[in-house]
């Protein structure tokens, strides 16, 4: 059942009226929210809207939040078409709008007026991520494979029903309307993280050249924040991708996932450039097993492709990975380590060859998904899980590989390509495709580490460059700014908004808020130490003193005070990164 694709919102004193559209007539139902009661209902359309009530056009209903001044509904205002899969269109979000159910704030004291402020900015930051996407009529969250393998009476659900719940990002803002059934065609669901739609020639034919990367909402955060599985076997930046073939009578699928290490570890940022991670003293098994439960009975046979570091800091996560995957002694589960770094060093990028050998039996054991005239030809027996430490520079180039391999296959098995003909022969669609796929990695990147990929330049060209270093380590440096001082307040934002943590009704009031937490003394006394001895240090160097003897005092006394408060600052580095308060407690395996 498709959810309502246009609609209206009157705004009274006392109701939000949201009134369906569709080709310019209206529907016989109204949704009736009431400001007040805060009770919401269908209500027959017999010409309730006053004529004084504020109207604006909106796209969907995002959901509501209840906050410490009380409910807010969140609303689409504006989209733009992102192409269409199968014929149906797929939409990403461009613009929302939050309207609070109180016409005033006079019934909250300061302190709770300055909470709700906060957790609004919270929520902004939420709403202001790029790349939510939806469709009013096609099932987004599930790939084709899934879709094919449903009953009638699945197909029959409303969209929110039916969804892959692990890829619904606005499933608890919408939880109130969905708890009530008559509504379903108002309950829309949003997938975060990528999709793009091109079409495309290969061979003078024309194809559409579809990939679709979605972000799981289990176990979501930040890169430092949120690593490994947790007890209920849900990983760090879980990620599906999905590449589409579209061609004459023919559908095409391969998919492939990414998700960070499955075992209990953790990286804190602590304002080093890259913190060592830290494996916890646990039984890993668990975890590790209740993740590859889901996995195989998903998707079927699992390939661990794990790219990071076989010796230095890495070498902990490695080894202890290999152990657990042996002690597992599961039959659907392979093991692929790789080192990345250390086998393509020097630029010999070459050498990921080494490694799609290696994969080739399990890729052509795999297969992938096709449709011809809707009747399945093949279908995918499994994955590729994909990972390095942070799912997202080494795991993409990777993942593009695979998914160039697959695709020449797919091309050749449809009869747009020869078997001796090759994808990088085809100059427009080889530039289509690794743009893509590095667009798709700049997008993931962004919503966890903060910045676009690293190494991109080889995704778009096939080749490193030095250029591309120097954009890493440009992106590297922001990541390295975000991580360690931003990055709290975006978990937090994503903690609200997935609803891991509850905003009680009396907070600020009756209740203290953890994002009332006072900071250690040492958030504010040594930078300030620090920047005032720096201060005093330059201030010796730079202005002459007839007495030498003396300059040289001042200079080495402050130049020690910089020195020494500049070492507690990384002594305590924890201290002064910009950490979670909501509900990191949540994500604590310890």
């Amino acid at each position: 059942m498709a959810v309502h694709d246009f609609m209206k919102l009157h705004i009274t004193s006392e109701k939000f009226i949201i009134e369906p559209v569709s080709d310019g007539e209206k529907r016989p139902d109204l949704l009736v929210i009431d400001r007040i009661s805060q009770e919401i209902n269908l209500q027959s359309n017999d010409d309730q809207i006053p004529a004084s009530a504020i109207s604006k056009n909106i796209y969907g209903i995002v959901g509501i939040l209840r906050l410490v001044a009380g409910p807010y509904l969140i609303l689409i205002t504006q989209r733009q078409s992102a192409g269409a899969i199968a014929g149906q269109h797929i939409w990403k979000v461009v613009k929302t709008e939050v309207i609070s159910y109180k016409r005033s704030l006079t019934h909250l004291t300061e302190r709770q007026v300055a909470l709700n402020k906060a957790y609004l900015a919270l929520l902004d930051v939420m709403l202001n991520t790029e790349s939510y996407y939806y469709s009013t009529c096609y099932d987004l969250t599930h790939t084709l494979q899934r879709l094919y393998n449903t009953s009638p009476d699945f197909q029959s659900l409303g969209l929110f029903e039916r969804a892959d719940q692990r890829f619904v990002w606005n499933a608890h803002v919408l939880r109130e309307l969905a708890q009530q059934p008559e509504l379903t065609q108002f309950c829309l669901p949003l997938m975060l993280g990528n999709v793009s739609i091109n079409t495309s020639t290969i061979n003078n034919r024309q194809i559409f050249y579809i990939l679709i990367s979605r972000r799981c909402i289990y176990r979501a955060g930040t890169r430092f924040n949120v690593r490994g599985v947790d007890m209920q076997g849900h990983v760090a930046n879980f990620v599906e991708t999905e590449q589409i073939l579209q061609y004459d009578d023919y559908i095409c699928s391969f998919v492939q996932t990414r998700g960070s290490i499955p075992i209990f570890w953790k990286q804190k940022a602590n304002l080093k450039r890259l913190p060592n991670p830290i494996v916890l003293d646990t039984d890993h098994l668990s975890g590790f097993q209740k993740h590859f439960d889901h996995q195989i009975y998903t998707y079927g046979n699992q390939v661990i492709v794990n790219l990071i570091n076989q010796d230095g800091s890495e070498q902990c996560l490695a080894n202890t990975l290999s152990q657990v995957v042996t002690s597992a002694q599961n039959k659907n589960i392979r093991y692929e380590p790789f080192d990345f770094h250390k086998e393509c060093k020097k630029m010999r990028w070459d050498r990921l060859n080494i490694l799609l050998d290696r994969l080739t039996p399990d890729r052509k054991q795999f297969g992938y998904f096709m449709q011809h005239r809707n009747q399945v030809v093949k279908t995918q027996s499994g994955v590729f899980r994909t990972n390095c430490v942070d799912c997202l520079d080494r795991t993409n180039v990777v993942q593009s590989l695979l998914a160039s391999q697959i695709l020449h296959e797919q091309c050749v098995t449809v009869g747009i390509l020869g078997p001796d003909q090759d994808l990088k022969s085809q100059k427009a669609f080889d530039t289509l495709f690794k743009n893509v796929w590095a667009d798709n990695a700049d997008i993931i990147s962004k919503e966890y580490a903060g910045t676009g990929a690293l190494k991109t330049d080889f995704t778009r060209t096939g080749q490193r460059t030095k250029m591309g270093a120097l954009q890493d380590g440009y992106n590297s440096a922001v990541r390295y700014i975000k991580n360690n001082f931003q990055d709290g307040n975006r978990q937090d934002a994503i903690d609200l908004f997935l609803g891991n943590y509850i905003v009680e009704e009396n907070e600020g009031l009756t209740t203290k808020s953890p994002y009332e937490v006072d900071r250690d003394w040492k958030y504010y006394a040594v930078p300030v130490i620090f920047i005032v001895a720096f201060s005093m240090f330059v201030v010796s160097v730079l202005l002459p003193d007839e007495h030498l003897s003396e300059q040289m005092m001042y200079v080495l006394f402050w130049g020690m005070a910089s020195a020494m408060s500049l070492a507690t600052i990384f002594m305590y580095g924890t201290t002064f990164v910009d950490q979670p308060r909501l509900a990191m407690a949540k994500f604590k395996t310890e």
